[in-house]
């Protein structure tokens, strides 16, 4: 069963259940999947349905901070609950030491030395991490690696 095919039966399931905020928050991710596969011009694959819920937790962690910042916690909790439902969606991220692992590994395998080769790693690694870590995470590392 394809990813969206569950986000159609979670969203009849939870409708079923009155469980509003579920709908909500999978009509959402519906609706930017629909965007997404009129913009490209096909129907999406499972792995382009990750990038866009991934997309869409990246921008609810911003808001989060956001609302962190100005003491909303009723926005907050919303957030959180959202942000919660979105991830059950998504590969399972990794670890920090099975990330550390990858890079190293990707690193090993460019011949990377230092930050000039910043490119190439990035474009080796994000292949293989595709949708189970955050790109500005991996960035960081890579960083820290090369200097």
């Amino acid at each position: 069963m394809s990813l969206q095919e569950d986000l159609l039966n979670d969203m009849k399931a939870a409708m079923k259940n009155k469980d509003k905020e579920k709908v909500a928050v999978i009509r959402m991710a519906r609706a930017a999947i629909k965007d997404a596969a009129i913009n490209e011009r096909k129907d999406l694959s499972d792995d382009e349905v990750i990038e866009v819920l991934s997309k869409l937790v990246k921008q609810s962690k911003e808001s989060l901070e956001g609302f962190e910042k100005a003491e909303r916690p009723e926005q907050v909790e919303e957030l959180k609950r959202e942000i919660e439902i979105l991830e059950g969606y998504l590969p399972e991220q990794l670890s920090d030491s099975e990330l550390e692992d990858v890079v190293d590994e990707t690193i090993a395998e460019v011949g990377a030395q230092d930050m000039s080769d910043m490119g190439q790693v990035m474009g080796a690694i994000m292949p293989k991490i595709k949708g189970k870590a955050d790109g500005s995470e991996v960035n960081q590392l890579v960083r820290e690696k090369l200097q």
